[in-house]
């Protein structure tokens, strides 16, 4: 595995800050905001200097039931070679559900959600994770995320699970240390008991983040200073195994360049303390080898649930087990999903208190990442924005993407009559009209028509 060493999230809100920070050498971007045919300026110039650029992607949905998305993994594959990147990453998540497998509407969650730490979510992850792979003109690393809620009946630890991934299918692991913080404050784990757990010698590379905690929740917000719990579990990790790379996140709330960069100084002084009491130390290449080496060999000796070498002719296809396990994941990810966004019942072992604050944080990110989609709605809406967004959120599942969401907002305010003031509802009706059709705007008289009473509908 490539020695990455210290970097940062690139965003376009710091691009500029990134590029003249010192000691940067490596950076990640969003793999949906990044069109290979149209890459960033900020991005090229940092490739042409040499720091490498590792597209990480946020909508894959590799833990949900379904199998991924050809098109997803192809837009993956292309920003992975028009990087140059040397691996690309992803989320042991899923965020969506419903659909074909529950003969029910596809519901969009907007976030990652976490999978069950089942045999069944095993069994259906690591098929989807050796479908990835075959896709990927690089190797494939997946992160463990936070969460708010618990799954019931589970059967495995977070360290468990992740060791047992990374054996049956080769993939490489991106730890998030702020993740297991969270983890730890929200469901009680042990971050220590999971880092001895995890196999530390498949890890790619390392992410830190800063969060807050509100009545007892840890929030993994990526928009505020990295803790001092969250660099200790950073340090305990670097006294096991010497990351290939280590990098600080950052969404929103971004501060001055200073303070990032004193951030990543900390990280850096973290790792090479934690660094010393490695013992044996083993360079990061040989321990990725070594890495590499095991997980094929205890692959091909295959173990007694028929496990193999997932490049080799004879790796397991569909079986009708495994068919079975994702009607069953499906079954209960849809219900969750529907009780978060769509108001349904409880399932049966969850907490509806843990839940109702999920719904409320999915609910958030929606506001927020629409906010960023469509900037020109909270700037007509103002203060009353959020409010109206989170209460509509609520009561409406979103079904599509962000732009479709943000239509699909601006829609229900101006059919709902929820908008008094009329120059508001001028704005808003001329917003929507403006992004809701064709781009050109079809001249047939029947869509003429249709746009004709649209504006006459909106306008009441």
């Amino acid at each position: 595995m490539k020695h990455l060493g210290t970097g940062i999230g690139w965003r376009p809100e710091i691009a500029e800050a990134v590029e003249g920070m010192p000691g940067i050498d490596w950076v990640e971007a969003v793999a949906e905001n990044v069109c290979p045919g149209h890459l960033p300026e900020s991005l090229v110039r940092l490739r042409e200097r040499g720091v490498t650029v590792v597209p990480h992607g946020v909508s894959l949905g590799l833990g949900g039931a379904d199998r991924p998305d050809e098109g997803k993994l192809a837009d993956l594959a292309a920003a992975a070679e028009a990087l140059g990147s040397p691996l690309v990453t992803e989320h042991i998540a899923f965020v969506r559900a419903g659909g074909a497998l529950t003969a029910s509407p596809l519901l969009e969650a907007g976030h990652l959600l976490p999978v069950p730490r089942t045999r069944d979510a095993l069994d259906v992850l690591c098929e989807n994770i050796r479908i990835a792979q075959d896709a990927l003109p690089v190797p494939l690393a997946v992160e463990n995320i936070a969460a708010l809620i618990s799954w019931p009946g589970e059967e495995m630890t977070e360290g468990q699970f992740l060791y047992d991934l990374a054996d049956r299918t080769g993939v490489r692991l991106l730890i998030d240390v702020a993740n297991l913080h969270t983890n730890h404050v929200n469901r009680g784990e042990d971050p220590a008991k999971a880092l001895d757990e995890l196999p530390v010698e498949a890890i790619a590379y390392v992410h830190v983040a800063g969060g807050f905690e509100r009545d007892g929740v840890w929030h993994d917000s990526h928009a505020h200073a990295v803790p001092p719990a969250v660099l200790a579990i950073l340090a305990d990790l670097s006294s096991r195994v010497r990351p290939p790379g280590v990098l600080l996140e950052r969404d929103e709330n971004f501060p001055a360049p200073a303070e990032l960069e004193r951030e990543l100084t900390a990280i850096r002084e973290t790792v090479e303390k934690g660094a010393l009491s490695v013992v044996p130390t083993v360079p990061a290449d040989a321990a990725s080898e070594t890495a590499a080496s095991e997980t094929s060999d205890a692959s091909n000796a295959s173990d007694a649930s028929g496990t193999t070498d997932p490049d080799s002719d004879d790796a397991p296809k569909a079986s009708p087990s495994t068919e079975l396990s994702r009607q069953r994941l499906a079954l209960a990810q849809a219900a969750l999903l529907s009780a978060l966004v769509a108001g349904t019942p409880v399932p049966e072992g969850f907490d509806g208190t843990r839940l109702s604050v999920q719904a409320r944080a999915l609910a958030g990110k929606r506001a927020d990442v629409v906010a960023k989609v469509a900037p020109e709605l909270p700037e007509i809406l103002a203060e009353a924005y959020r409010k109206s967004f989170v209460a509509y959120a609520h009561g409406h599942p979103m079904t599509g993407g962000y732009r479709r969401d943000a239509l699909d907002f601006a829609e229900h305010l101006l059919l709902g009559g929820r908008l008094e003031d009329p120059e508001v509802r001028r704005r808003v009706s001329d917003w929507w009209l403006e992004r809701s059709g064709p781009a050109p705007l079809s001249q047939h008289p029947a869509a003429r028509l249709a746009r004709a009473t649209r504006r006459v509908l909106l306008r009441r």
